[in-house]
């Protein structure tokens, strides 16, 4: 890792995410980071915290690092990286992509000419993923399309840079969308949850920040449970409804109220 430069293709709220779990985690310091971005002024600002070089564009982060991260928004990519890919299919050039709706094949098919010749497009080693923004304090989630072209040797370096800030869940093509759903878009569905509990606890007396931090670190613990035993939720749920007790009251009026039904009315407002 000492000997890799990371090179973000935009810089914001997701790259800001993964640079700061990254350094956080020691992966990398700041100074193997370089980056770019559509408004340089603002660009300095963002990477001086952490000690992130800025740049002035794609290529300049391309012909430096040897890990390059799209970070830009979908629609900008077949703009933004098409001109970029005689420098990507370089030798030792990692590309790994974080836009939401783009696998593979997207990319194989940009990097295709009308006359249906490849651009270097074999050459490009792609990986391409859909983090969330718990990467930030190494708790993160990394959806990542099993289908990729990195070689063996490209597979670990990946691993070795985003395993100690994320769970790298791989998952076939057809299934990148939902599961981004689940891991990328649920989190606001889950801060809504802890900041409803807050209310709540607040309306019964307690100091907002003390409700605040009794429900996230709630949220974190059941997930650290389910992790570390594979128990089904149900299971875990059942676990702590004592036969006419508190918590089952309040557990029976959710289901009144439709709550795992609206979970998944969220998720298909989403996804349909």
């Amino acid at each position: 890792m000492n000997n890799l430069t990371i090179g973000f293709i935009g810089y914001g709220n997701m790259a800001q995410a993964i640079a700061q779990g990254l350094v956080d985690a020691g992966v990398v310091n700041g100074g193997q980071m370089v980056a770019c971005a559509a408004h340089f002024d603002k660009l300095q600002k963002n990477t001086a915290a952490l000690g992130v070089r800025p740049l002035h564009n794609p290529l300049e982060v391309v012909t430096a690092a040897d890990v390059i991260i799209i970070a830009i928004k979908p629609y900008q990519i077949e703009s933004v990286v098409t001109p970029l890919a005689d420098e990507l299919a370089k030798p030792g050039k990692i590309v790994v992509s974080i836009a939401a709706g783009w696998d593979l094949k997207k990319y194989q098919d940009l990097f295709t000419t009308e006359d249906g010749a490849s651009v270097d497009s074999l050459n490009i080693h792609i990986q391409c993923t859909i983090p969330n923004t718990p990467m930030a304090v190494g708790k993160g989630v990394l959806v990542t399309e099993s289908a990729n072209t990195l070689t063996d040797e490209e597979t670990a370096t990946f691993e070795r840079l985003f395993g100690p800030i994320s769970l790298i869940e791989r998952v076939d093509s057809a299934h990148m969308n939902i599961a981004m759903v689940v891991a990328g878009c649920a989190p606001a569905f889950t801060d809504m949850y802890i900041e409803a509990l807050g209310d709540a606890g607040v309306k019964y007396g307690l100091q907002r920040a003390t409700a605040y931090r009794l429900a996230a670190k709630m949220v974190e613990g059941v997930g650290a449970l389910y992790m570390a035993t594979g128990m089904h939720p149900g299971a875990m749920k059942d676990a702590v409804c004592s036969p006419g007790g508190t918590t089952i009251k309040g557990v029976a009026q959710l289901e009144k109220d439709g709550f795992r039904g609206t979970v998944i009315d969220g998720v298909d407002a989403i996804v349909g």
